[in-house]
């Protein structure tokens, strides 16, 4: 008899049992591969070198994921940015990029609705591309978030990234920000780099994953 659900006792975990049949349904296939984890202290720049220090940002993996973890900075009032390079010694990759941010106060005065930022974005610009609201340097104030790089090693296409980030800025107000963008570029981009928009990341974690 075919069973539509389980319970919570329908089975002794104590017991072996041999299942078949076939799993129907939404299953995920998708697979994290941890590939570097940088411990940022008063750096000035964190860089990801695709062939440097075990770094691979090549065509191994078709997406590419940067988990930041509890960013501080070392100076208040400041903007966690991202930039690229497509070979050479720069991080300059001509770039055009949106973000949106909303937030909340901790007294429950001040409540944004999600909104467009037009002084946070690059028109087909150089620049750092935001990740973060300006952040408050206080001890225990901090940003966390994700980065998606899709396909950077690609030499006929543009490359995509969108990002999602979490914080506390500098006037006690919960923020989420979310930002995307394309390097217009067809040369493939071989390295990432974080930092603030002055000043040093005091402390975090970046982890670079590859994702199959």
């Amino acid at each position: 008899m075919a069973l539509s659900k389980l319970a919570a006792n329908s089975f002794d975990l104590t017991d072996n049992y041999a299942l078949t049949g076939t799993v129907t349904g939404v299953v995920s296939t998708q697979k994290l591969f941890l590939i570097k984890n940088i411990d940022a202290s008063s750096s000035g720049t964190v860089d990801f070198v695709n062939g440097a220090s075990g770094v691979v940002l090549d065509n191994t993996y078709k997406t590419y994921l940067f988990r930041c973890v509890n960013i501080h900075p070392a100076t208040d009032n400041v903007a966690f940015q991202i930039n690229f390079r497509d070979g050479g010694s720069n991080y300059d990759a001509t770039k055009t990029t949106t973000f949106f941010d909303s937030g909340h106060s901790e007294d429950d005065s001040t409540v944004a609705s999600l909104a467009y930022d037009t002084g946070a974005d690059v028109a087909q610009g150089t620049g750092n591309a935001r990740l973060s609201r300006n952040q408050g340097n206080g001890s225990d104030e901090c940003c966390s978030g994700d980065v998606y790089l899709f396909n950077p090693s690609s030499t006929t296409f543009i490359k995509h990234f969108n990002s999602d980030f979490s914080g506390y800025d500098r006037n006690n107000i919960n923020y989420r920000g979310m930002g995307g963008g394309y390097c217009n570029v067809t040369a493939a981009i071989d390295a990432v780099r974080f930092q603030f928009s002055s000043g040093n990341i005091d402390s975090g974690r970046i982890a670079l994953y590859g994702i199959k």
